[in-house]
């Protein structure tokens, strides 16, 4: 851990949320496998805080089969039980649910367009949008971009995919670099 660099306020004074900053977060990302675990995390965090998420992430991974979206697709409701009752994840019925509609979503999706890289890419004009804010206050919690993507995934079968969902969806996957200007990874992620 780089303790001398400038970084983003909301990842201090926590390792993983330091580690998930300095390498995670605003990388622009393209791997449709990565992707798809973003979008179906970023749905379970819908009313909780990242942080949450991020401490429970390997137990998603191996809760829901390393996030193969071909697996999740036709899981039962024996498994949707089994998921209900795994303390190590977030129990919540409408997301699990959620996460299995999206996964069917997604492979029509990817099915439809080649990938999925190539169809979410779309909302930015597949090029990252660079944002330039001082402060962690600036940052919006929605966008235009945000906007017609939720709109089109809603339209395509997606649950969990608000705008705010799917802004906080294009800040993990770098498709909006939202590092401060005064962050040291601001000008790493540009130059990518």
């Amino acid at each position: 851990m780089k303790n001398n660099k400038i970084r983003c306020s909301w990842s201090v004074n926590d390792r993983l949320m330091t580690e998930y900053h300095d390498k995670e977060w605003g990388v622009p990302l393209h791997d449709d496998h990565k992707l798809f675990e973003y979008i179906i995390l970023d749905a379970f965090q819908a009313g909780l805080s990242w942080r949450t998420i991020l401490y429970k992430r390997d137990n998603f991974r191996k809760a829901f089969d390393n996030f193969q979206p071909e697996k999740i697709a036709v899981y039962t409701e024996k498994k949707t039980e089994r998921l209900l009752n795994n303390e190590k994840i977030i129990r919540n019925r409408l997301k699990i649910k959620a996460a299995i509609t999206n996964a069917k979503a997604f492979l029509k999706i990817k099915e439809e367009f080649g990938s999925f890289n190539k169809y979410i890419w779309q909302f930015t004009g597949y090029k990252t949008i660079h944002n330039k804010w001082h402060e962690i206050k600036q940052l919006p919690s929605k966008s235009n971009e945000s906007d017609l993507m939720s709109i089109d995934l809603k339209k395509r079968g997606f649950k969990f995919a608000g705008s705010t969902i799917c802004y906080a969806f294009m800040q993990a996957s770098g498709m909006i670099n939202d590092h401060l200007i005064s962050c040291y990874r601001y000008k790493e992620i540009k130059k990518l």
